[in-house]
């Protein structure tokens, strides 16, 4: 199937269609479906199986989720889209670096046919790779051996386990984990394969030796035992992403900063006022009108607002604004797109923030909801500490703001008794790519910025 043709397929067309390309029926098997490793990204070439949601036997029925997939984007769950059984299981659950289309279950029609598949097994070349050898007639004439009679396809074993040292947990027990600052590896699992759940954690927490004690269960430890002082865990795909992109980042963009120190006295008592009449509708937060600023500014100083594309040969410079909000999360940097922000107002962009940033915090976006965005912000105003830092590009994008602390400074004031006052600034910078904004339209673009956030009811305008 062609590029072309697959982009065109929508995801959950494309996995049912995948299901059916792999349909196969063997002489010694009833009717089944192969299920192929689902592409759940415009990007994803291999995947890791994080988690099966179902169990062999176990019925399931269109939009049941099959598996947790972890791409190269988030931890996705495969829903499946026919009704059918789980008869076997391919690919165990952990296992890394699984090609897309490569065989991990089958599935029949007959809930009776299931205990027909408990010995199965599959080649491993994946249903595209067949018809590639019909077409090399030349080498099978070639060949001085008579063709053997067809006989049912015999495969490699299954994918092994994973080895035992290896430890495997779900993305919570992770979280938890990191946050209690203890090793995964002094937790038994008891979930498929030893996997360690949150449970798990929870009980080994519970059961934990009071401070002071030493080793396990508060056993003492071996005279001279070495006190492990680290502790290893394997790089998620999400994470390899993010570390070859943005290395890809500071190495291929030439970009360049500009700072400005900015008073933001007048937005906060907006955000006050606003706040104040909404009687509990909404909340606005400042990190909502810099989005709307920034929307301002961008079209004010359109070169801000554009990709370099250079497969192409071009520079795009789009007339909407789709604002990427950088978000934490457990397993890496997410960021949910505001898309048409220039045109939605406070409250709306409010509430677009909110929905999208919990669900980005437990990996539940659509890769359509963070991949793409024309320009972004990334806030650490929330941490009393920085007061000022600078953010890597995400290409294409050409512009990232990054947002500091509000903090609480002196300045001059000709009509003060003491001729000082006191203002509220934040420090934002500006990092852009060299390729697409000139050093002078960059201070444009965080001129405008300055004027907007510090005159806010330019945002009207």
């Amino acid at each position: 199937m062609s590029a072309l043709i697959r982009a065109a397929i929508p995801r959950v067309a494309r996995i049912s269609l995948t299901s059916r390309l792999a349909l196969r029926c063997y002489a010694s098997y009833p009717a089944h479906t192969v299920i192929g490793m689902p592409a759940l990204s415009p990007t994803m070439a291999q995947g890791n199986l994080a988690q099966w949601s179902k169990k062999e036997g176990e019925q399931l029925a269109a939009g049941d989720v099959l598996a947790e997939i972890e791409t190269d984007k988030a931890t996705m769950d495969f829903e499946f889209q026919d009704e059918a059984y789980l008869a076997k299981i391919l690919v165990p659950e952990g296992t890394k670096d699984i090609p897309v289309g490569k065989p991990i279950a089958v599935t029949v029609e007959d809930g009776d046919d299931v205990s027909a598949f408990k010995d199965f097994k599959v080649e491993e070349s994946t249903p595209k790779e067949e018809p590639k050898k019909e077409q090399e007639p030349k080498k099978e004439e070639t060949s001085a051996e008579p063709k053997p009679a067809p006989t049912p396809p015999q495969s490699a074993p299954k994918t092994a386990a994973p080895p035992s040292d290896r430890i495997i947990a779900s993305p919570l027990a992770k979280t938890i984990a990191l946050d209690k600052g203890i090793s995964l590896k002094n937790v038994k699992g008891t979930g498929p394969n030893g996997r360690i759940t949150a449970d798990d954690v929870e009980k080994f927490l519970s059961e934990a030796p009071v401070a002071g004690s030493s080793g396990a269960a508060g056993a003492p430890a071996a005279p001279g035992a070495a006190i492990e002082t680290y502790e290893d865990e394997p790089i998620s795909n999400m994470r390899s992403i993010i570390g070859r992109r943005l290395l890809e980042s500071t190495q291929s963009i030439p970009s360049y900063i500009v700072s400005s120190d900015i008073s933001v006295s007048k937005l906060l008592k907006l955000r006050q006022s606003l706040n104040a009449s909404a009687k509990d509708q909404y909340k606005l937060s400042i990190n909502d009108i810099l989005i709307k600023a920034i929307t301002v500014a961008a079209k004010r100083v359109p070169d801000a607002n554009a990709y370099w594309l250079q497969d192409q040969g071009i520079i795009r410079t789009f007339k909407n604004v789709d604002v990427s909000v950088a978000v934490a999360t457990p397993t890496g940097l997410l960021t949910p797109i505001i898309k048409n922000a220039d045109s939605k107002g406070l409250i709306s962009i409010s509430d677009e923030v909110k929905e999208k940033v919990s669900r980005a915090k437990i990996n539940k976006l659509k890769p359509e909801e963070f991949q793409g965005g024309t320009i972004c912000i990334s806030n650490m105003g929330m941490n009393n500490a920085v007061s000022l830092f600078t953010s890597i590009i995400n290409p294409p994008q050409s512009t990232i703001l990054a947002v500091s602390t509000v903090k609480r400074v002196a300045v001059e004031d000709a009509g003060a008794e003491n001729g000082i006052s006191f203002d509220d600034k934040m420090t934002i910078t500006g990092t852009f790519d060299h390729r697409t904004i000139d050093g002078a339209k960059g201070g444009e673009f965080m001129r405008q910025l300055k004027s907007v956030i510090e005159n806010p009811l330019e945002l009207l305008l």
